[in-house]
């Protein structure tokens, strides 16, 4: 008995070596090449979803690149890229922006969008008013707010960014900017913001939950915190839906890589713990 049970199990070793190479060979088929520019806020996930695409199929090559969302689907329109990842739905018109003819927009994640603060500030409970009246350049203290006697430093992200669309739209309710001042800076991309944050005292600015770290403070609104359990009850309002804009229907290597970015494995997977919200949390 305990021959045949070690011919059994060498048998069925053998079996699915055979069968995982043939999957590998199989997959290893596909090839093309994919560019994909837009969303600093999408990159972390673009780059995840990259990698453990390219394991797959080791013939299709990706790179990516992140200058904000717009440039995203103006990349698509230009041929520059197969993929735009944009914050928003580009190809419908959103304020401040007309939409790109012929494009298709998938849904690839929930982005829960956040206010942030440096470690040093102490006011980490605004209300949308007090955002409001910080980010115009209204209010100018932290003490006017229920902190310490400081100027605060706003920074803001470049037109363009789709973080800065869903930010001035949801958390602010349309309230516009300050743009100038000693005590204003703007930068280009999600990661210049956290590094902004991070390093510059007293200052406020927004990112998407996937940037935020332990060397800074993600701010309650109303009371209540940019968690993916508040945003998927309900309570948390300053969120939005992450696209990948393709020139008409994708084909290919483009179609595959989208499909595997959408599939259930990656979205409870590495999504997730990129603390982004899979797209099927939102009924």
């Amino acid at each position: 008995m305990k021959w045949f049970k070690s011919l059994t199990i060498a048998v069925l070793a053998t079996v699915i070596g055979f069968s995982s190479l043939t999957a590998v060979h199989a997959a290893s088929k596909l090839s093309g090449k994919i560019v994909i520019n837009g969303s600093s806020a999408l990159l972390p996930l673009t780059l995840q979803a990259a990698n453990e695409f390219k394991k797959l199929h080791p013939k299709v090559k990706i790179s990516a690149s992140a200058a904000g969302s717009i440039t995203g689907p103006q990349a698509v329109r230009k041929g520059i890229a197969q993929i735009g990842a944009v914050d928003w739905d580009a190809s419908k018109d959103v304020p401040g922006f007309k939409k790109f003819e012929g494009q298709v927009a998938h849904k690839v994640a929930i982005i829960p969008f956040a206010a942030v603060v440096n470690k040093n500030v102490t006011a980490t409970n605004l209300t949308t008013k007090q955002l409001q009246g910080i980010f115009s350049g209204k209010i100018k203290n932290w003490k006017e707010v229920g902190g310490k006697d400081a100027d605060i430093i706003v920074v803001n992200r470049t037109f363009g960014s789709g973080t800065r669309v869903n930010f001035q739209d949801k958390a602010l309710q349309g309230t516009d900017f300050m743009t100038k001042g000693d005590n204003y800076k703007e930068v280009k991309t999600s990661g210049d913001m956290k590094t902004a944050i991070e390093t510059t005292p007293n200052a406020i600015g927004y990112m998407d939950l996937a940037y935020v770290t332990d060397k800074m403070i993600a701010v309650k609104i109303n009371d209540i915190a940019p968690t993916e359990a508040n945003v998927i009850n309900g309570k948390y309002k300053v969120w939005g839906y992450g696209y990948y804009m393709t020139k008409g229907e994708p084909t290919g290597a483009t179609k595959e890589f989208i499909k595997y970015v959408q599939s259930t494995k990656f979205q409870n997977g590495s999504l997730k713990k990129l603390k982004f919200i899979p797209i099927s949390a939102m009924k």
